[in-house]
């Protein structure tokens, strides 16, 4: 009868909306109480128990624990105190036992519950209903008996952390008991961890003070014991991933390691064999950067415990000196010992190319005013001054490409290494590449009528290329920015170089095929005359820089492979000297060569007696801008005519003298002497003066 009342009233008052508030003590806990609580659960999980279960029956934590997990338990034992003290515990015996045993201790975490009822004058002990669960396996609780306390009348006392303490009133809390949160009431109060001798493990118990109705009469007490050894003391830092939390482990030790955080990183390491409350349950292992010859960097955080309390017990430095991890070598990120990782950079064999360059670079900017200083002498001027200075300005550009790769590569110098390169070979190769396609143009003309090419028309050829160029570089560094990454060399050294990708490979692509038709337009002018030798010499120049850049892809790719820093800035020197410095000495060096001996104004002999006429050197070359009629040049065409027109007559003048007059004989030295040639030389008339040789003088 009494069991269905109460099941009936568990169920009216169980549905009735219960707000859950999580349960704990205060956060903020002593490094004292830490360390005394650790020491605690190490003399139990080692046995070193002393005192404990000889003259303590259990030992309290001074640290409080979170107990929201455990909330359902707490409601249950509140909901059974409301029931005891509306119906009474004078009147209903039966009811003490059925709450005990089918409400409380039928949740699983609960491992034994408990109602007392004393006398609220004397204390003494009226009854006792206590039901306790073999461990947490699943099987019906049995009730202990209370027969010590009932037949002495003593209640129980001190040897049970559960219970009030003897001048404790239900208004007072216990310092057996936690801290509750803060603006948080319950009906009762929870205990700090215990461990119990008698059931061999960690509990946390729940205990609610019935008070009597009146002044008089009797009063309860029920409390119910919660087995947390299935938590976990993690000593480690929390994580900070939702998927790596465990919602085992105790929140109030975290970060109560040993391990040195600036030279090594704690890990959590479970054992599934041992118990759960236990110290040291951890490894120390040396941060990235950092080393350490003993235990192969990976300390056992017992022994890192036992340390550290030797430490501070006995001034003892085996913790600080045996435990803590060493600095690797610079650049290292992980190490065994003081072996370098980084490659080394001879910076005074890197300062000798760099200055080097620099020097060529400034070479190039003093050829460009020299030559803007005689930029009217002729071997500047059928050059056409204005794409001079350009192909100067892109071997400038060239050269600094040495200054973006000297120091250690990162974001920027990655990219002042991809401008530099490409846009310079872009502006050099381009520039000669149109004085010698024009060349092309001009020689293979099939007409009669002269092809005049002007440096305004070549610009506007010119221009397109560049901006391609220009596009495909910005384009490059702002969408995907050019870094720099670290490689490692024949000696497993690292140092940085900036990054290959697909971009890098299309460019070189396209600069090959550029390249090609660069080759293919030399090839057609290779049998062309100009003054000066100039087509020459620049289809040599682009020659060369064709089979140099070939040359050094080769020795990156397959001689060089893993080459270090320095080799590969020695790489980068001998490619720009080779390409560049060759260059400019085969385009100016003739050049400059000939203002010094003061011929810089005096036409090319050798080119004007296999017939290069200015006329077609300037069309072929075609170095003047497109301005008003140019006087130098249509005087010069005039003198060409004049001197054929003049060559005419006097071979005229000869031819008629020998046909009037065959007595006369040619002067030696004259216009038709040669060298090897008779005494008599003959005319183009010669058959019809031998027809008149033949004849009788009368008939003449």
């Amino acid at each position: 009868m009494e069991e269905g009342f109460l099941w009936r009233t568990l169920t009216l008052v169980m549905a009735t909306a219960i707000v859950l508030v999580p349960v704990g003590g205060s956060e903020h806990v002593k490094k004292e109480d830490l360390e005394e609580s650790l020491q605690a659960i190490h003399d139990v999980a080692t046995n070193s128990l002393g005192s404990l279960c000889v003259t303590e029956k259990f030992r309290s934590l001074s640290v409080p624990l979170a107990t929201a997990r455990f909330e359902s338990a707490r409601q249950k034992a509140d909901l059974a105190a409301t029931l005891l003290q509306d119906l009474g515990v004078a009147h209903h015996n039966g009811l003490q036992g059925a709450i005990s045993k089918n409400l409380l201790v039928s949740d699983q975490s609960v491992l034994s519950a408990r109602v007392l009822t004393m006398n609220a004058t004397t204390g003494t002990l009226i009854n006792c209903a206590w039901w306790q669960r073999q461990g947490l396996e699943v099987g019906e609780p049995h009730k202990l008996r209370c027969d010590e306390y009932l037949e002495t009348g003593r209640r129980p006392g001190t040897e049970y952390p559960w219970y009030e303490d003897a001048d404790s009133s239900p208004g007072l809390r216990s310092p057996k008991f936690m801290e509750s949160l803060p603006n948080v009431s319950y009906r009762g109060w929870w205990t700090y961890p215990y461990y119990s001798c008698k059931s061999r493990r960690w509990l946390i118990s729940y205990s609610v003070p019935i008070p009597p109705p009146g002044r008089g009469g009797l009063k309860g007490f029920l409390s119910l014991d919660v087995d947390v050894s299935h938590l976990e003391v993690n000593q480690c830092e929390p994580t900070t991933t939702p998927s790596q939390t465990n919602s085992n482990e105790i929140s109030i030790f975290h970060g109560t390691h040993k391990c040195h955080n600036t030279t090594s990183q704690c890990f959590y390491r479970p054992q599934t064999m041992s118990s759960n409350w236990s110290r040291g349950k951890y490894q120390c292992v040396c941060r990235p950067g950092y080393y350490s010859p003993r235990y192969g960097g990976v300390f056992n955080g017992t022994l890192v415990e036992v340390s550290w309390q030797d430490e501070e017990e006995n001034n003892t430095d085996s913790w600080s000196t045996v435990f803590q991890c060493m600095q690797c070598a610079p650049g290292c990120h992980f190490c065994t010992d003081l072996s370098p990782c980084l490659a080394t950079y001879h910076w005074p064999f890197r300062i000798t190319l760099l200055v080097f360059s620099v020097s060529c670079a400034l070479c190039t900017m003093i050829i460009n005013i020299y030559m803007f200083k005689h930029r009217k002498l002729k071997v500047f001027k059928v050059a056409s001054p204005i794409f001079l200075s350009i192909t100067l300005f892109g071997c400038a550009t060239m050269y600094m490409e040495m200054a973006a790769i000297f120091p250690v590569l990162d974001r920027y110098s990655c990219i002042a290494t991809k401008w530099s390169r490409h846009l310079g070979f872009c502006v050099t190769y381009t520039a000669l590449l149109m004085k010698t396609w024009r060349v092309s143009l001009t020689y293979r003309v099939k007409s009669a009528h002269k092809v005049k090419l002007t440096d305004k028309q070549l610009l506007q050829w010119m221009v397109p290329i560049l901006l391609v160029m220009l596009i495909y570089l910005g384009t490059w560094t702002l969408s995907d920015t050019p870094t720099a990454e670290e490689i490692v060399d024949n000696e497993d050294l690292r140092f940085k170089q900036c990054v290959y990708n697909w971009w890098d490979h299309s460019l070189a692509i396209g600069e090959v095929l550029f390249l090609a038709w660069g080759i293919r337009v030399c090839y057609n002018v290779r049998n062309a005359e100009s003054l000066f030798n100039e087509a020459r010499l620049i289809s040599y120049a682009i020659y060369n820089i064709a089979i140099v850049n070939i040359m050094m892809i080769a020795f990156h790719l397959f001689i060089f492979p893993r080459a270090g820093p320095d080799i590969k800035y020695l790489l980068g020197f001998i490619r720009t000297q080779l390409s560049t410095s060759v260059t400019v000495a085969l385009v100016f060096g003739p050049k400059i060569i000939r203002v010094l001996r003061g011929q810089g104004d005096q036409w090319d002999n050798r080119a004007r007696s296999r017939g290069v006429t200015a006329s077609f050197s300037l069309n072929g070359i075609g170095l003047v801008p497109e301005e008003a009629p140019d006087l130098y040049q249509e005087n010069e065409e005039l003198k060409e005519e004049i001197q054929k027109l003049a060559a005419q007559i006097e071979f005229m003048k000869i031819v008629h003298m020998e046909i009037n007059n065959r007595h006369v004989k040619p002067k030696s030295g004259g216009y038709f002497t040669t060298l090897n040639a008779p005494t008599v030389v003959h005319s183009p008339l010669s058959r019809q003066g031998c027809l008149l040789s033949n004849k009788q003088p009368e008939e003449l």
